[in-house]
């Protein structure tokens, strides 16, 4: 792992010291739902990232919150993001949970994406993991469930859907090490069962794929699949291999870019693609890019950037149906509407865009497809620039508050090995993360940890040496 001097030798654009990533603390809570946009804002003009194309502060105060319900998982990643020693923590009480879900409304208010993650959170107890979801709905936020898929089946699907889930994330890829699968492309049967699973269900679906040395050139073919089924994938994510957690690959592949991965997928969905029109936080975290499907061909959707910025500044404060296309439609056609300038000017685009897929259009009998594309770059765990940390859209929620996602992979351990203060009317009382015991004071951890479970790839041995330091074994 990297060593002082070659984390100051690869920072010189400013990241954090091995000191400031321990002294980093979750956002404490604003004083409003407003607050929180206004605060959003301004980090972005403060990192430099303020812009009319700039969603974060203006749609929304976050674009998305993680929500680990467990730190278990039945899969062992070369690139897992978790700890040595996340596996040794019991499941969070489900009080604690529910007291998390309310922090994150008082955080960022109604209609936050809440990802409902672990660790895999299937293997949470299911009438818990169903609680959970519909509590996150209750209070007016949207529940996505990210999980590997393995037990996800269309029952327990079914049920969340009626619980209030939105949307699922599906995290298949190559270095999940899945057993009859030998290459990314071969991960494609895999994927479409997935997809048959949720069929009928009203869910908004969509893939992650972390992008390594191993399935860099398969990416097109990836991309070609997820066309073939744009009638049910709404987004495919594709996350930059990150030296964090307990994964094995290091550092990733200088070829491995936002800019390479971006001209990957161009190849696949054959044509060019507007990656640069939308902004979601900082640029050198994420780039997004949406696309319109028609009769398999694919079009790109965002081409007209003065016109992007027009309808984001008309339609910043409407809230849109992912599960519902012909509402979402009609929500901005009603902010275009608004304006009557904007009304010529989408028509003329839209008249444009209707030519150009004349074609194809009568071949589809005028059905439509949308299909997104999202790439993200996470930060490696001993490289985190404090701009971009700054200027994050991906917060995990801790018992102490919301913060930057990356950070909390590079500290993970300080806050899932942290006990957990309960409040239960006029008492209070501690919970113990390792052994999952309730005590009237909180249990302080000293010295190694023995972790009990399958061998993490790579790291196991640094791991069981480790202590509790307050960031990754090796940045300091």
């Amino acid at each position: 792992m990297a060593s002082l001097e070659f984390i100051a030798k690869d920072c010189s654009d400013g990241c954090m010291t091995p000191h400031e990533i321990r002294a980093a603390q979750p956002a404490a809570r604003p004083a409003d739902h407003r607050a929180s946009l206004v605060e959003a804002r301004q980090r972005m003009a403060a990192a430099g990232q303020w812009s009319k194309s700039q969603l974060m502060g203006r749609r929304w105060p976050i674009g998305c919150v993680a929500l680990e319900i467990t730190q278990r998982c039945n899969l062992d990643c070369t690139a897992c993001y978790l700890s040595e020693h996340s596996e040794a923590v019991k499941d969070v009480p489900l009080e604690e949970v529910f007291r998390r879900i309310d922090m994150i409304f008082d955080h960022y208010g109604p209609r936050t994406d809440v990802q409902v993650t672990g660790g895999d959170p299937t293997l949470r107890k299911r009438d818990e993991l169903v609680a959970i979801v519909r509590r996150i709905r209750d209070t007016g936020m949207r529940p996505s469930l990210f999980t590997n898929g393995i037990r996800a089946k269309r029952d327990l699907l079914q049920e969340l859907v009626a619980a209030g889930l939105v949307d699922v994330a599906f995290h298949v890829d190559v270095t999940q090490q899945r057993s009859r699968y030998v290459d990314e492309v071969g991960l494609n049967a895999l994927r479409q069962e997935y997809i048959e699973r949720t069929r009928g269900l009203g869910l908004a679906v969509m893939f992650n794929t972390t992008v390594t040395s191993d399935n860099f050139e398969q990416i097109p073919q990836i991309v070609a699949f997820f066309v073939r089924n744009s009638d049910a994938v709404r987004l495919a994510s594709f996350q930059l291999q990150a030296d964090t957690g307990r994964g094995n690959l290091g550092r990733r592949d200088a070829r491995i870019t936002i800019g390479s991965v971006r001209r990957q997928i161009e190849l696949g969905a054959g044509t060019p693609l507007s990656f640069d029109t939308a902004q979601i936080g900082h640029a050198r975290c994420n780039r997004y890019a949406m696309t319109l499907v028609i009769n398999g061909k694919v079009y790109d959707a965002l081409g007209d950037k003065e016109l992007f910025d027009e309808v984001l500044e008309k339609t910043a404060q409407l809230q849109f149906d992912r599960q519902d296309r012909s509402e979402a439609v009609r929500m901005i056609v009603k902010g275009v509407f608004a304006s009557p300038h904007l009304t010529l000017r989408a028509a003329v685009w839209l008249g444009r865009k209707i030519w150009h897929g004349r074609a194809d259009l009568v071949r589809a009998r005028g059905h439509v497809d949308k299909l997104s594309f999202f790439i993200h770059d996470f930060m490696d765990a001993c490289h985190l620039e404090k701009q971009r940390i700054d200027a994050c859209v991906f917060a995990a929620a801790t018992n102490a508050g919301p913060i930057p996602m990356c950070l909390h992979n590079a500290k993970r351990d300080v806050f899932i090995l942290q006990p957990v203060k309960l409040n239960r009317g006029e008492s209070v009382s501690f919970w113990n993360p390792l052994s999952g015991a309730i005590t009237p004071a909180p249990v302080e951890l000293h010295g190694p940890i023995g972790v009990r479970r399958k061998f993490a790839k790579g790291r196991l041995k640094r791991g069981l040496a480790a202590t509790r330091t307050g960031t990754r074994q090796g940045c300091d």
